[in-house]
């Protein structure tokens, strides 16, 4: 779908999509967005989350784009900072390490954890994030003690969609938990279990998102990117740092973002 979105982009304007391969998928922006959650405590308002996903290091995708990222993030100085997966493309293993590498410089006072996307495989990428002193969610559910309260993170494989085993991965979390899921569409499982907010990537924003069209590749996801609110359970979707498939980003630029929680209020 990007391959025909990109020769429907480059037909419009050769302008456009020279902008995107030469220019705008090399300079990642910096977002930073509140995000509410419903149940959390007090004294975790104001926690601030740092946000890296679809890294994709590949022959298009360089360390210098990733480092730029992770010094990008690490000068917000974030209380945690979460993976969303893909750190390379096609389980391409030249690039695991390489990938591992380049992320090694995140920090944050409460760790950094990380999910496996649909490019990732299931042995060497998890080793290779677990050597640089990530914790890689599975199908796993991790609890933290931060300013005196405790607070949930599960993580999703991205094969791991049937409601039962979703609910399995979040039975006995606490009622302000964050669930990391690489795809978007986990939303929906989300929902029906009440989880009060999803983390994800996976749509690059769509990559290419032509005027007056919008992303079309990305339209089978019910987010997109940014942050949304249904049902109660507030969704964050990264644009991510890389691309796949074609190493063009028109109108959506790569970035990582800082998430600053607030307790969601009903209406």
């Amino acid at each position: 779908m990007l391959k025909a979105v990109v020769g429907a982009g480059l037909g419009v304007g050769m302008g456009g999509g020279a902008h995107g391969f030469l220019y705008e998928r090399h300079h990642v922006e910096l977002t930073r967005r509140p995000f509410p959650i419903s149940g959390l405590p007090e004294a975790l308002r104001g926690l601030r989350i740092g946000v890296i996903t679809d890294v994709h290091r590949s022959q298009t995708v360089s360390h210098d784009l990733v480092t730029a990222a992770v010094n990008l993030l690490m000068a917000e100085r974030p209380d945690l900072i979460l993976l969303g997966g893909d750190y390379v493309s096609w389980r391409d293993q030249r690039f695991v390490q390489a990938a591992a590498e380049s992320l090694a410089p995140l920090s944050a006072p409460h760790g950094v954890l990380a999910i496996l996307g649909n490019h990732d495989d299931e042995r060497d990428m998890p080793a290779a994030l677990t050597a640089k002193g990530f914790t890689v969610l599975k199908d796993a559910r991790t609890r933290l003690k931060i300013r005196g309260e405790t607070m949930d993170f599960a993580g999703l494989r991205y094969w791991t969609y049937r409601l039962a085993d979703v609910a399995h991965v979040m039975r006995g979390a606490l009622p302000h938990a964050i669930l990391l899921a690489h795809t978007p569409k986990r939303l929906h499982e989300a929902q029906q279990l009440a989880v009060p907010a999803v983390v994800s990537g996976h749509t690059h924003g769509g990559q290419i998102v032509l005027p007056g069209i919008g992303a079309i590749a990305a339209r089978e996801f019910p987010v997109i990117a940014g942050v949304e609110q249904r049902q109660g359970t507030t969704i964050f979707v990264s644009r991510g740092v890389g691309t796949v498939y074609v190493p063009v980003r028109v109108n959506c630029p790569p970035e990582v973002a800082v998430l600053t929680l607030e307790p969601f209020m009903r209406s």
